[in-house]
């Protein structure tokens, strides 16, 4: 199975879901929990803002220095942290240092990957297969990812279990966060058993700074299209939307485990279709018109008269939503220099975690002065106005594999 996938690619893909899973039912419980602590809505969206700022602070400066320090020497001081902030977590009652939890860069507030994780593994992916497997690749690395945040998703209801232990309040939630915990310390074991092949091979001519040269420009409009798409997105990161259906229509945490199971299980399907529509329209055609719909369906989740038509609309949106993600990472690092994958993953997915940590508060906010839609209404908006400027910018652009196929056909016509 995946013989065409190194031994270091199913190494990564292991810990991926093992990460996802954790982060599958950390972001289905974290804001009930914190509510279950006595925090207020504002003080939720603080830790959660949080949470995502110092995944981005550490994406910046791990990313700097990834390739000097080793790739694996890097995710696996990043897994250690993970250990330590679930152990936090686990035993912290009071909201500063749970603030300053959230702060490792390792929790993750959005059901996504946080950290470094992504940005040393999306540099080192391309180099475990062929070029005509990667955008495969990411799309089963994707996949796999949200499988294990479906199932993850559906531990969350174990806190029921805990309870019925004898735990009560926020003490049947603590289990949970020993157990993330768990996995950041096997995770670390992992990373540690990666090969020397994993690291930047020697690139001849000058380092320039962040490691970018050739393509700054092409980051530089990458990034800012990145920050704005992940603004949007972090108005409703799971954790909140979890939080809104809890708040807002009294959606019991047993329930909420099952929606967001089939959040991540209709998530990783439609990114297994991504590979085979890349393939046909292209990756850029993908990233854009499998979004717009999806805009279009969080725009009405707000808008439905009852729980269960609000849940169909979310999961609806759901569907189709991640679609760009395998596309997007795969289009990212082939229009760079393979010297400049490590820096551009770095700068890209810290444009979209910092926009990403500036999001929640403004959602926590909203729900406190009861504008409950205004979070959805304001990410459906900005994403609409990211897809358009996406293709604007960038349809000309075409990775080298599809510009070979270009190639092919103009030779063919002119012949």
């Amino acid at each position: 199975m995946l013989a065409w996938l190194s031994v270091d690619g199913k190494k990564l893909l292991a810990t991926r879901i093992m990460r996802t899973f954790a982060y599958g039912y950390l972001a289905t419980v974290l804001g009930v929990y914190l509510d279950a602590l006595g925090m207020d809505a504002t003080q939720v969206g603080l830790v959660l803002t949080s949470a995502v700022a110092g995944s981005a602070l550490m994406t910046v400066f791990w990313s700097l220095i990834a390739d000097r320090y080793g790739r694996r020497k890097t995710v696996a001081t990043m897994a250690g942290l993970m250990a330590v902030g679930g152990a936090l977590f686990a035993v912290t009652n009071e909201f500063w240092p749970l603030l300053v939890g959230a702060f490792t860069g390792t929790i993750s507030a959005t059901s996504s990957e946080v950290g470094v994780f992504q940005t040393v593994e999306q540099a080192i992916l391309p180099q475990t297969a062929p070029n005509e497997r990667r955008t495969w690749l990411f799309s089963i690395y994707n996949t796999v990812a949200n499988f294990a945040g479906g199932f993850g998703s559906l531990a969350a209801s174990s806190v029921a279990f805990f309870a019925s232990l004898g735990l009560h309040g926020a003490d049947a939630y603590r289990p949970l966060f020993v157990l993330y915990a768990l996995i950041g310390i096997a995770n670390l074991a992992i990373f540690l058993t990666l090969s020397e092949r994993v690291e930047l091979a020697h690139v001849e001519g000058e380092r320039r700074f962040l490691g970018i040269h050739r393509s700054g420009g092409t980051v530089a409009k990458l990034t800012a299209l990145f920050g704005l798409d992940a603004f949007a997105g972090g108005l409703v990161v799971h954790s909140f939307v979890a939080y809104w259906f809890f708040v807002r229509w009294d959606v019991p945490l047993s329930d909420l485990a099952v929606i967001f199971f089939w959040v991540n299980i209709l998530s990783g399907l439609s990114l297994l279709a991504a590979g085979w529509l890349a393939m046909r329209f292209g990756l850029l055609n993908t990233m854009v018109f499998t979004h717009l719909p999806s805009n279009v369906l969080l725009l009405l989740v707000p808008l439905a008269p009852t729980a269960g038509l609000a849940i169909a609309l979310f999961l609806a949106r759901m569907s189709i939503s991640q679609m760009d993600v395998p596309t997007r990472q795969s289009y990212v690092m082939a229009v760079v220099d393979p010297d400049e994958r490590t820096a551009t993953a770095g700068i890209t997915n810290v444009a979209r975690t910092g926009a990403t940590a500036l999001a929640p508060v403004f959602s926590g906010m909203a729900v406190s002065a009861a504008m409950f839609g205004l979070p959805f209404f304001l990410s459906a908006g900005l994403k609409v106005v990211y897809d358009g400027l996406v293709y604007l910018t960038f349809r000309n652009v075409h990775p080298p594999e599809e510009e070979a196929i270009r190639r092919r056909r103009r030779e063919v016509a002119a012949s």
